[in-house]
């Protein structure tokens, strides 16, 4: 493959920001998802930062108009059988991934790679779903696409070595960091970082801090770029939620149990800036 054509199911935040890191690295790209409305809004939040870095001399206006005409669109998954390689950018919802991924197995030609972006999920139960199952990866990316250098590469048990050795080099094509992270509920980053930020809600909860406060409390005693309960708004609390569910379910110890005060705010409807309201307010 030399220049492979990337599909990407899915147009929300993660899925936006691989294709973005795709076609700026020149891959064309197809984009899906079940309607037109959010791969329209996909679309204008690519072509917004990438207007960004323009404005910041970090690329020409003719590059950004390059990278966005390398990106196609469609409401069904029929395009991705030109696909080499297919992302699945979804929910993070393990019924729905099996779905996708049963789907995705009967459009895309066979020598496809199949990979997920799930931060949590199992690749090896999400590859049994498929009648390709050494052709399925983790290719988890971190939010903002654009700007974080890692990719977790996780193999499930059936994953070839030449499966994991062209998405690692497809990931390193496009500028990003490969880390070899074995099959585990979380891998290793949400593994560590969902806990810290379901503790840093329980003690919101129980009344130790206010949220701002806590916040300001890990940036300047860690030393961490943003507080853990604004990241998870970044996140998203569902996101956050679905997560802390998966470690709680795959390893059944009570250290992973949800805090409460997520659990109640995701059913309030308070997801963080998509929203605009989660641990903090946005306008």
């Amino acid at each position: 493959m030399t220049t492979p054509h990337v599909g990407i199911v899915g147009a929300g935040t993660m899925g936006n920001g691989i294709a973005q890191a795709f076609a700026v690295a020149g891959f064309p790209v197809t984009m899906t998802d079940i309607a037109d409305a959010p791969l329209q809004r996909g679309l204008k939040t690519v072509d917004a930062s990438l207007e960004r870095l323009v404005k910041k001399d970090k690329m020409s206006a003719a590059d950004k108009s390059a990278a966005l005409g390398r990106i196609r669109t469609a409401t069904s998954l029929e395009p991705l059988h030109a696909a080499d390689l297919v992302i699945e950018a979804a929910t993070e919802n393990l019924d729905l991934k099996l779905e996708i991924f049963g789907r995705i197995d009967q459009v895309a030609k066979g020598d496809a790679i199949l990979a997920t972006n799930t931060s949590s999920i199992s690749i090896t139960r999400l590859a049994a779903a498929t009648k390709r199952p050494e052709r399925v990866i983790g290719m988890h990316f971190f939010n903002p696409v654009p700007v974080m250098a890692l990719v977790e590469l996780i193999r499930g048990l059936q994953t070839s070595d030449a499966t994991y050795a062209s998405a690692e080099a497809l990931t390193k094509r496009i500028g990003k960091t490969p880390v070899k992270v074995k099959n585990s509920p979380g891998f290793v980053v949400n593994r560590m970082l969902c806990p810290m930020i379901n503790e840093a809600i329980f003690a919101l909860g129980e009344g130790l801090a206010t949220a701002a406060e806590i916040d300001e409390a890990m940036k300047l005693g860690c030393n961490h770029p943003i507080g853990p309960l604004a990241l998870c708004d970044l996140i998203g609390l569902d996101v956050e939620l679905a997560v802390m569910q998966v470690l709680f379910e795959g390893f059944k110890d009570p250290k992973y149990r949800p805090a409460p005060l997520l659990v109640e705010m995701v059913e309030a409807g308070y997801l963080g800036r998509k929203t605009g309201r989660g641990f903090h307010a946005y306008g």
